[in-house]
């Protein structure tokens, strides 16, 4: 969304915009530029909050504009902070490789088209004269999934049998996984089996 202007090394003439998004960026580190990195990264691991946990206060810098005086805000605050952390490390790892098979932290994943979830488009299915974008069951964001390549080396008949299997099995869980969760809040009135005395509410969830 945004660059700075000028440059980011006047002396290799490489400007902030000549430096790709995402990993493709590593391209334009010039090797003074990856000693500059260890070495700050190196200064921020040993200098700052090295020895923290052996205080009790990780993180702990004395720097109060985040964090608060008050006991029970900075808890909660470090609570949040942890939290957020955890989902940031999650988020990281998922942009690095959504951005290294599709060019993008936020790419389209239709032109990561080597993925081993997807089944058509590879040049080696069997089902040459369907059309993936008409396919019934294909939808974004990874087309035809079937990672357990059941439908490898099939033909049309047996694929669409299996799709309609799908469909039935799907029916029989969607009303398997309501039936699971009404008598948590309801239940018919009078009884399930008259001749044995059993009502609908004596049968546990």
């Amino acid at each position: 969304y945004y660059k700075f202007p000028g440059f980011l090394s006047p002396s290799l003439g490489v400007k902030f915009s000549d430096v790709p998004n995402g990993l493709a960026a590593f391209s334009k580190v010039p090797a003074l530029g990856w000693v500059q990195i260890i070495f700050f990264a190196g200064i921020v691991e040993g200098s700052f909050g090295f020895n923290d946990y052996k205080s009790g206060t990780p993180g702990e810098y004395g720097w109060k504009v985040l964090t608060s005086s008050d006991p029970a805000e900075k808890t909660k605050k470090l609570k949040a902070e942890l939290a957020n952390g955890r989902l940031a490390m999650m988020a990281i790892i998922g942009m690095f490789f959504q951005d290294g098979l599709t060019g993008s932290a936020w790419g389209d994943w239709t032109l990561y088209t080597a993925s081993p979830l997807r089944f058509f488009g590879g040049g080696s299915s069997s089902y040459k004269s369907f059309d993936p974008a008409t396919e019934l069951g294909v939808q974004e964001p990874i087309g035809f999934w079937d990672p357990l390549g059941f439908t490898k080396g099939n033909d049309e008949a047996a694929f669409k049998r299996r799709r309609s299997v799908e469909l039935k099995h799907g029916r029989v869980c969607m009303a398997a996984c309501m039936g699971y969760i009404t008598p948590q809040y309801y239940k018919f009135p009078g009884f399930l089996s008259p001749s044995l005395g059993v009502k609908f509410s004596d049968v546990p969830n």
